[in-house]
């Protein structure tokens, strides 16, 4: 298979059905850099259930980094890391730790997204490229964000385009198909992650204020929701937070800034932690059964935030009644939450490394939009517990 990379000089051959360049159609995935691609793939298979589908690694000939194509619903995660000392994921490890790189947009046209964020305030991450084989076509650019977090835009065409991709296609030149041994057991035993609900950001404070303004301008997001200290706080600590959405709502951006308390905040924990540099702090993964999904990953052993023992005792009060079983959402540790348009359920995990810098959120909405306002006092109290442990509170 010949596979040919060249800078991006004429828009992709698909009909453009937007006549906004910055239309995002789908999270085209998301790229985690890490130590270890196939030890991290695997750990990843078998802890939240995904189906590692492609490789592309010196065996498909490639010099530079080895990668993983990781599958559940319709989420996409590529798991990279470097195979020479001066690839970026190496620097990014070192100063950082494994971490998300890039959140990318499936979006019609690459090069003219691109240049119109471009054109909005945004700054260039890599210029447009275009590669092809005999399968297809995928445009390629990036733009920078908060820290060193890359927003790809990537369109396609040919076999490489989304319907395809969802279906099993290849989803780069390059890329093979593979039968991970864990992907049987996973079909056999799911997790029921649909896609990617929302992704948090942390940033150093005063700058959630440029980085929403960041968003407004260059990607023509708009305000969702914003809590302030009073909302999330505790007697120790606090932080405030804006969401920012898509348009159309395909996903949606919490900025994280720490707040003045008594003693640090997570936010400033994962700061410390993160080389004082804003990052991604977790990624939400969307189920349709939150009862069966945490259960399955318990059994897998991912390790959840424990919720203080007072959590259930005015939880129903608050929440009245829901579709699950109660006495099962308090076994399993689920945190519940309602707003004027229906509830939640949601849990997060324990930093899935040993810097505590990246975590996961398990969320169900029942008709819920929000982000669990009524939980944050209660899971703050648990994240306080947890860096007491650990001796950064």
């Amino acid at each position: 298979m010949s596979t040919n990379a060249t800078p991006a000089t004429t828009t992709q051959s698909v009909e453009v059905t937007s006549t906004d360049p910055l239309h995002l159609i789908d999270v085209d995935h998301v790229k985690i850099y890490v130590g270890n691609a196939k030890q991290a793939a695997f750990y990843y298979a078998y802890a939240f259930g995904f189906q590692v589908t492609q490789f592309d690694d010196l065996t498909t000939g490639n010099r530079k980094e080895a990668s993983y194509l990781l599958t559940q619903g319709n989420i996409r995660l590529i798991i990279t890391t470097g195979l020479t000392q001066d690839h970026p994921a190496q620097r990014h490890i070192n100063l950082y730790g494994d971490g998300v790189k890039d959140i990318a947009f499936t979006v019609f046209d690459a090069e003219r997204a691109f240049n119109q964020a471009i054109k909005n305030g945004g700054e260039a991450a890599y210029e447009p490229f275009k590669t092809t084989d005999e399968h297809g076509e995928v445009v390629q650019a990036g733009i920078k964000t908060y820290g060193e977090v890359v927003h790809s835009f990537v369109s396609r065409s040919g076999g490489y385009a989304l319907p395809e991709i969802k279906q099993g296609g290849i989803v780069f030149p390059g890329f093979k198909t593979m039968d991970h041994p864990l992907n049987q057991f996973n079909k056999d035993n799911p997790c029921g992650l649909k896609f990617l609900d929302h992704c948090v950001g942390n940033v150093q404070i005063d700058e959630m204020n440029n980085t929403v303004a960041w968003y407004e301008k260059v990607l023509d997001f708009t305000m969702f929701k914003h809590f302030d200290d009073d909302d999330i706080s505790t007697e120790y600590s606090a932080l405030m937070s804006k969401v920012m959405s898509s348009g159309g709502g395909l996903i949606k951006f919490p900025i994280n800034e720490p707040a003045e308390g008594k003693r640090k905040s997570q936010i400033q924990e994962y700061l410390d932690w993160h080389n004082d540099t804003a990052g991604v702090q977790h990624l939400a993964f969307r189920t349709d059964d939150a009862l069966e999904s945490i259960r399955e990953l318990r059994k897998r052993g991912v390790n959840f935030l424990r919720l203080p023992d007072t959590y259930y005792e005015l939880l129903w009060d608050r929440v009245g009644d829901i579709e699950e079983e109660k006495k099962l959402v308090q076994e399993l540790g689920i945190l519940v939450d309602r707003d004027d348009q229906g509830y939640l359920l949601q849990l997060f995990t324990r930093p899935v490394q040993d810097r505590p810098t990246l975590f996961f959120e398990i969320i169900c909405r029942r008709g819920s939009q929000s982000f669990g306002k009524g939980n944050f006092k209660a899971l703050f109290e648990a994240l306080e517990l947890e860096q007491d442990r650990r001796g950064n509170l």
